[in-house]
């Protein structure tokens, strides 16, 4: 290392760093003590030092660009407790008042690009840039620069301000540092911006070779160790970067940001006694002020040590209550925790305290997922009151014909269940709420900045299916498709949406377009069918034949890959023609279906089967046996198929009769509208019978049937036990 001195009139980091925070007596602070503050993120001391500056000496512009700079810093050393555009705005006020000072100063235009950048104005950032560099004399030899050191500091500065975040634009950032390092090859501040452009574009040994530069020139100066040690730990390299940090405090016992940086790597670590040993040694430097806890309260919340930052987060309070936006770091720890009743007492009390404009995007994410993380019950919750006011609904309508005892026991049950009902509804009225508000969160930062958030779109859209917002989550789907987001699935998405909510038209509309924009998409065909069908419960009209024909042609390119939705599509089509008494068609179709996987024994069974239930309605009680019997052969032990060809055997030895083990009935929804093609079969076999568009079903069941499993896709199945009722109407929930 070349061995120079530092000069006299700066004083060492120490004395500064304890005259920050303790009492500046008869001194008077200095700029070069105001700027240490800052650079031992002692920011709110630093504040105050530059502000006392002011007072004294308005007319200097440098007070207000190194106070502006220190906001900005303050900002990011602790970006989750207030917005940027707080803090660009407190910075912009400080360039704007040092222009006014001294309008020739350009350090006060680089403050200005910098808030530009930081907010994305990117043109006026650079014009701003411009402007600084125009108030530079022109010059042909350096020795001829008035104020070498100045000059190149001020493009230095110009080239920081092209760091945005964790990002830089080094063919614009790194002339600058040229010039100004052929300006000023001994400056240890330049060398400190040339190394942390270089680290932001992961050039490591560049990075390094400046920090050594910067050290170089200033002995005793602990920050360039520092950043070196901190490139290891970007790399992981924890071991490598504890000597660069204790060289630091080796120059400066008392420079804070070292053993903050050392807690923050123990911690990593998870040494956590270590971690709080330098912790503690951070803030008692800092003289345990709030903002330095802040500071260890950020890094244990990244370090995802979340029931220390609510202990932390609470000490805060016990000693200054006034920093309502701690509610926030303690609510998102919280959540993490999954803790959500106290995440929502956090983030209730950091709405209704703090000013709106200091509220950020991530708030209202967070608010959104805590209320829905604590309803997560809602579905079940919902379904248990469907299911009881159905429960009750059905012992009101005997109660009038019941009599004696049993009408007493009646009341008793209508009573007991009135009270359930009642319970459940304020559940789900108060989850309903909690819900509501979840969403008018999400759509709080989905359009808290433009563009339009599309992640949260899809998130916002995936939980509104989730908690039976259906029809809601087809239009935040619908939005996306506005915005572009048009893929096969985006259609089938949204349209789904829709169709769950049985919004059918809307659902038809979108898989229409689906259609259109994908006309090879077997999937829109399926869905406009699905639509068809559930608008044409009663299959009168015939609305999903035409999409299920299409299904058939484009699916018998490849019907081995394609065999589920064709054997889907013949099964519509076939149930179809039988219910219109077209015999000819819904043979042929149970015919494809019997052919269309040749090795697949399960789609003969039921496409003989359904042949069978068909000669039956026509009657053609032979041929029906014939169909039975061939399930049979398949299959010996299909309880359906036997259960059907005992029942046609009587009926051809006797007459039709009644089997006594038929059973009826009807499938309905929660709302009252059939189910088509709900499944009722009886519980640990294969017999099984299917409904038909009005809900109907008709059953000949094994004698030894005790349960039957009811289901359709995209309710919930439901066990009915047998008894000696001939009827069983089940309703499912969704």
């Amino acid at each position: 290392m070349i061995k120079i001195r530092l000069k006299s009139a700066l004083l060492s980091a120490g004395l500064i760093c304890s005259m920050c925070v303790g009492n500046l007596q008869a001194q008077t602070a200095t700029l070069a003590d105001a700027i240490t503050c800052t650079k031992n993120e002692q920011y709110d001391k630093a504040d105050e030092l530059f502000k006392q500056l002011i007072k004294e000496d308005p007319a200097n512009s440098r007070n207000y660009f190194y106070n502006g700079e220190n906001t900005l810093l303050n900002y990011f050393a602790d970006t989750i407790s207030s917005p940027l555009s707080i803090a660009a705005k407190e910075a912009k006020d400080l360039f704007d008042k040092g222009i006014a000072a001294n309008p020739n100063d350009p350090l006060n235009y680089v403050g200005l690009a910098r808030v530009a950048f930081y907010l994305g104005d990117d043109a006026r950032a650079e014009e701003l840039r411009a402007q600084a560099a125009g108030l530079l004399p022109p010059y042909k030899k350096v020795t001829k620069i008035a104020n070498p050191k100045d000059y190149a500091l001020t493009l230095a500065k110009i080239a920081e301000s092209y760091i945005r975040f964790e990002s830089v634009d080094t063919s614009k950032a790194l002339p600058y540092i040229r010039h100004a390092l052929k300006i000023d090859t001994r400056s240890s501040e330049i060398y400190i911006i040339a190394g942390d452009i270089y680290i932001l574009v992961n050039d490591g040994s560049r990075a390094i070779k400046n920090y050594n530069l910067a050290q170089d020139w200033d002995l005793q100066s602990p920050t360039a160790n520092m950043k070196i040690g901190s490139i290891y730990v970007k790399g992981h390299s924890l071991q490598a970067a504890i000597p660069y940090y204790e060289q630091a405090i080796s120059l400066n016992e008392n420079y804070a940001p070292a053993y903050r940086e050392l807690g923050q790597l123990y911690l990593l670590a998870r040494k956590y006694d270590k971690s709080k040993e330098y912790f503690k040694k951070y803030l008692d430097l800092t003289k345990g002020n709030i903002p330095a806890k802040i500071r260890y309260v950020n890094a244990l919340f990244y370090a995802k040590e979340y029931k220390e930052v609510i202990t932390n987060v609470e000490e805060i309070f016990a000693v200054d209550d006034s920093r309502t936006y701690m509610n926030r770091i303690a609510g998102y720890s919280a959540f993490e925790e999954e803790d959500y009743s106290t995440a929502l007492t956090y983030m209730e009390r950091l709405f209704s305290l703090l000013p709106e404009d200091r509220i950020i995007k991530k708030d209202y994410v967070y608010l959104a997922k805590i209320l829905l993380k604590k309803n997560q019950d809602y579905n079940k919750q919902a379904s248990d009151l469907e299911s009881i006011s159905s429960d009750l609904s059905d012992l009101e309508s005997r109660y009038a014909s019941a009599k004696g005892a049993a009408k007493e026991k009646m009341k008793a049950d209508i009573d007991a269940l009135t009270v359930k009902v009642n319970e459940g509804k304020a559940v789900v009225s108060k989850a309903d709420d909690e819900i509501n508000r979840a969403f008018a969160a999400y759509d709080k930062a989905i359009d808290f900045e433009q563009p339009t958030d599309i992640r949260l779109l899809y998130e916002k859209a995936a939980y509104q299916n989730m908690y039976r917002r259906n029809i809601e989550a087809g239009d935040t789907y619908s939005k996306l498709l506005a915005l572009g987001r048009t893929t096969e699935n985006d259609y089938e998405q949204a349209g789904k949406s829709y169709y769950m909510g049985k919004a059918f038209e809307k659902a038809d509309e979108v898989f229409k377009k689906m259609a259109e924009q994908y006309p090879e998409s077997i999937n829109a065909q399926l869905w406009l069918a699905n639509s068809a069908a559930a608008q044409d419960p009663d299959s009168n009209l015939g609305l999903a034949k035409p999409a299920l024909e299409n299904i058939l042609v484009m699916a018998a390119s490849d019907s081995v890959r394609n065999a589920t939705q064709m054997f889907d599509a013949l099964k519509y089509l076939g149930y179809y023609s039988m219910t219109n008494e077209k015999y000819d068609e819904a043979t042929a179709y149970y015919t494809r279906m019997l052919n269309l996987a040749p090795d697949n024994d399960d789609y003969k069974i039921k496409a003989y089967n359904f042949l069978g239930m068909m000669y039956i309605q026509m009657p053609n009680y032979a041929k029906a046996r014939e169909c039975f019997n061939n399930s049979l052969a398949i299959a010996p032990n299909n309880e359906t198929a036997a259960s059907y060809a005992d029942y046609v055997k009587r009926l051809m030895d006797s007459g039709p009769k009644v089997d006594p083990n038929q059973i009826t009935g009807i499938i309905k929804d929660s709302d009252g509208n059939p189910i088509a093609g709900a499944s009722v079969r009886v519980k640990d076999t294969a017999a099984e019978a299917w409904a038909n568009a009005k809900g109907e079903y008709r059953f000949v069941m094994p004698s030894s049937s005790s349960v039957l499993v009811v289901s359709a896709k995209g309710y919930q199945t439901k066990e009915v036990s047998v008894t000696k009722s001939r009827v069983y109407n089940v309703t499912l929930n969704k």
